[in-house]
């Protein structure tokens, strides 16, 4: 009894210092959006009357596809948004002129390779156009992508004539789109024609734990594909950890291994659910390579480190011998470049381009940076923290509409989410200073 006694005001004392210590307000600082996600994915999934849909393996995958120019436009604004709290408003635009281009010459038969290349040097020269008149005539990135945002919605129009351009190249709607058609075949299961036997109604455990809806059409190929990730990420995280361990790097290394076993996990369970409906999405192959790309050139090389450093003091950062001027420009140019390949998906989901495509995109890219942890100062934010920003306003999105909130009341949401992200982002500069 005195030892039960005794253990309490120990347990308090170290909850005390913890709070006081700082360090529960940078944990819940860091991983309040992750918390978020989670509990907001709860309510929609625990909906009366709508109990589950959020989760079902169709919602899943329209969540992807839905939300796939989000994520690759709020890539390339994140670089912008590091060098300062910078925007580009233009993308919408690029993104329905570039998809309004390439649409166009695959309806007059050009080759479906010639017009991709085509919609991302559009985009990569709009980006470095912009680009030219913020870096160097210093003209605010606000108003010469506001000017964009104008002009090319003109020209979408323009080349449009006012009406909407279908598409039907079988090539480009597989590896851009979201038909039928358009996921990675399951190439395992075909190769061996004995697992057929096994993925059967008849199989009642399978039936259990897939589903009786499911169990035959399961995609192997997806699920695999799912554990070789998941696989990859634990291999790389347990190096990272030996290596931190080797330099006596001080980091929680029971944190990461935790956030380690709870992302494998979540890989595991969306390839799962993916596996379940058509398998992987070729759409989600892009995805996946700009965020891979990206992360590796924000976490890993000079440039995304010269982005960082002009957020974070530009003068400084000049008198150290960087031309801040360059940072200014790839980070428009990239972000133009990413405008072509959004185009491109959205001209390969729609099966085609109307001149109203692309409105609010910009708006879209720019609540999930700032959700996801981006500071509106410039110099802080990551595409991890980006994701679970996007993905958040997809959830948000997709909720929204399956529980069936008005659409109007949809867009107060949204911009009730993006004030509060915000005021977390300015509430954190002024405990610092």
């Amino acid at each position: 009894m005195s030892q039960q006694t005794k253990a309490s005001p120990d347990r308090r004392q170290q909850l005390s210092e913890f709070l006081k210590s700082g360090k529960a307000s940078a944990f819940l600082q860091k991983y309040t959006m992750s918390i978020a996600l989670v509990v907001v994915t709860i309510i929609f999934a625990s909906w009366k009357g709508k109990e589950g849909l959020i989760l079902l393996p169709s919602n899943l995958t329209g969540l992807i596809a839905e939300n796939a120019y989000v994520f690759v436009l709020a890539t390339g604004m994140l670089l912008c948004i590091l060098t300062g709290g910078n925007i580009d408003l233009s993308v919408g635009s690029v993104v329905c002129f570039t998809a309004a281009v390439g649409c166009t010459m695959m309806a007059a038969g050009a080759n479906m390779w010639v017009t991709v290349l085509v919609m991302l040097l559009i985009g990569l020269a709009i980006g470095v156009f912009q680009g030219f008149w913020i870096a160097k005539l210093r003209v605010p990135a606000f108003i010469a992508t506001l000017s964009g945002m104008y002009a090319f919605r003109g020209f979408s129009n323009v080349v449009l004539n006012g009406y909407r351009v279908d598409i039907s190249n079988d090539g480009f709607l597989m590896l851009f789109g979201n038909g039928k058609t358009s996921f990675i075949p399951d190439f395992i299961r075909s190769a061996n024609p004995g697992l057929d036997s096994v993925f059967t109604k008849d199989n009642a455990f399978l039936t259990r734990l897939i589903g009786e809806n499911f169990v035959t059409k399961f995609n192997v190929t997806c699920m695999c594909i799912g554990i070789i990730a998941a696989l990859i990420f634990i291999a790389l995280r347990v190096h990272k950890i030996l290596t931190q361990k080797k330099l006596n790097i001080s980091q929680s290394i029971p944190g990461q291994i935790v956030s380690m076993i709870i992302i494998a996990a979540l890989v595991l369970w969306v390839s799962f659910k993916l596996a379940c409906y058509r398998g992987f999405p070729m759409v989600l192959i892009w995805i996946c390579l700009v965020l891979g790309i990206y992360a590796y050139i924000t976490n890993k090389t000079a440039i995304g480190r010269h982005l960082y450093a002009v957020g974070g003091n530009e003068k400084a950062t000049a008198l150290s011998g960087v031309k801040t001027r360059n940072v200014y420009w790839f980070a428009y140019a990239n972000i133009g470049l990413l405008a072509g390949l959004a185009g491109i998906l959205t001209a390969g989901r729609a099966k085609g381009i109307d001149p109203v495509y692309g409105e609010g995109y910009e708006m879209d890219a720019i609540a999930a940076c700032f959700i996801g942890g981006a500071s509106a100062y410039g110099g802080i934010g990551k595409v991890s923290g980006m994701i679970i920003g996007a993905i958040l306003m997809g959830v948000i999105n997709k909720g929204m509409i399956i529980v069936g909130v008005d659409a109007n009341y949809q867009k107060v949401v949204k911009g009730i989410v993006l004030l509060v992200a915000v005021m977390f982002d300015v509430l954190s500069k002024r405990q610092k200073r």
